[in-house]
């Protein structure tokens, strides 16, 4: 386990603490800032999926645990070693791959191995390398100026909204849609909730798998939709790698729904975590920030869980495993997020942040666009030091998230005095 955080001031009307034991107090009300952060985090677990939240909590202590035919991976080391070194079925039903072809009913990123992984991979990561990434940048810039605008006023912002724009109109500039940004967002989110809901374990409701079928084309024909060039569509880089028409659409909404949904997920709640956990001095310092968008995608692990079946026999931190096996890689154990409160000044080592991305050949490819979106979101926010005034849980998204998050200044925006904020890197 790291050592505690460091003491940072309240940014917010909190006067310099001086004399003997000051520090001492400093530090303790900023441990307390702390547990309260995580206690506001953890309700997006146990108010959305309470049971199987509890589930994960009896075992977390254990490496590798086994409940059935279900292989529970908590520690770092076997997590990273279940997505680096074990042969995986990512096309196999409940998995992530699995859901992926049986919504797109063509082969996507996500259920692909070999050559024709690789090839989509690469054209994939070529539009959200370091150059696709500027060019998208403006399109996100514009959504905060303008959204974030009322703060100067004294206004509050809910931040879901906001996250939800954000999201619609960067997907809608990487895939060359003409979709309206929060039409698109919200048709991907309805994509992923309906898949989650016919994938979680347990009875399924009738007609889940008709209504998650139903969800994704409607996502496929709106990112088709208004297009100007009809039919004949420029391919993006990432759609040479899959010319067929079918493909091509299934990896569009695919990509969409998991850049929409974990973005939306993860900036209302870092952006939860840096209020209640007094970390705005943090995010306002150009030589943290960056520092502090790695801890807080490691403390929020938008992706809290990666479900994957064995494709062959194997052991996974001293436990035995069998082809056909569920593996449940739960990537908020295995990075400390249950553990190691987000601190800038004394970070995760990076090859444990980046684990929230996945590992190996299937890690995520969006992982430099999720760093930039989240150091944009903090270094516009920072200037307003904003408190949470009212937080409801989102009960039916696919990732654990709130339904509204609503924020409020309370300083005035100060003219910064440190140097120009350079361009955020992936973490890895």
């Amino acid at each position: 386990m790291r050592a505690a955080p460091r003491a940072v001031p309240h940014a917010a009307g909190a006067e310099a603490a001086t004399g003997p034991g000051s520090a001492v107090v400093a530090q303790g009300d900023t441990a307390a800032a702390l547990r309260g952060a995580r206690r506001r985090d953890r309700r997006v677990y146990t108010r959305s999926h309470p049971l199987l939240f509890a589930l994960l909590a009896a075992v977390r202590r254990r490496p590798v645990a086994r409940l059935g035919r279900a292989v529970l991976v908590n520690g770092t080391e076997p997590y990273r070693e279940a997505l680096t070194r074990i042969p995986l079925d990512r096309a196999a039903a409940g998995t992530t791959g699995g859901a992926a072809r049986e919504l797109s009913g063509g082969r996507t990123l996500f259920d692909q191995e070999g050559t024709d992984h690789r090839d989509t991979r690469r054209a994939v990561a070529g539009e959200l390398g370091a150059a696709g990434v500027e060019r998208l940048r403006p399109v996100w810039r514009a959504v905060l100026d303008r959204e974030l605008a009322p703060l100067a006023d004294g206004h509050p912002v809910d931040l879901v909204p906001l996250a939800r724009e954000l999201a619609g109109a960067t997907v809608r500039a990487l895939l060359d849609s003409q979709a309206e940004p929060s039409a698109l967002a919200g048709a991907a989110a309805d994509a992923a909730s309906a898949a989650v809901r016919d994938h979680l374990p347990g009875p399924r409701p009738p007609g889940t798998a008709r209504a998650a079928a139903r969800a994704t084309a409607r996502l496929e024909a709106l990112l088709d939709s208004g297009c100007p060039h009809g039919d004949q569509r420029p391919p993006t880089a990432a759609t040479q790698a899959a010319p067929d028409t079918h493909e091509d659409a299934g990896l569009r909404a695919m990509i969409a729904v998991a850049a929409v949904n974990t973005t939306v997920a993860a900036l209302p709640r870092a952006v939860a975590w840096c209020a209640d956990g007094r970390l705005w001095e943090q995010a306002a310092d150009d030589r943290l920030r960056g520092a502090l968008v790695g801890e807080l995608l490691r403390v929020t692990a938008p992706s809290p869980l990666l479900p994957r079946v064995a494709a062959a026999d194997a052991v996974l931190g001293g436990c035995p495993v069998k082809a056909g096996d569920r593996l449940v890689l739960v990537a908020r154990h295995a990075v400390g997020a249950d553990v190691d409160p987000p601190d800038a000044h004394r970070p995760a080592p990076s090859a444990v942040a980046r684990l929230v991305f996945g590992a190996g050949p299937h890690a995520c490819p969006g992982a430099r666009l999720a760093v930039a979106q989240l150091d944009d979101v903090l270094a516009a926010l920072a200037p307003y030091r904003p408190t949470v005034v009212t937080a409801r849980v989102d009960r039916r998204a696919a990732l654990p998230g709130w339904r509204r998050l609503t924020v409020r200044a309370t300083t005035a925006p100060v003219r910064a005095t440190t140097a120009p904020r350079p361009r955020s890197e992936s973490p890895s």
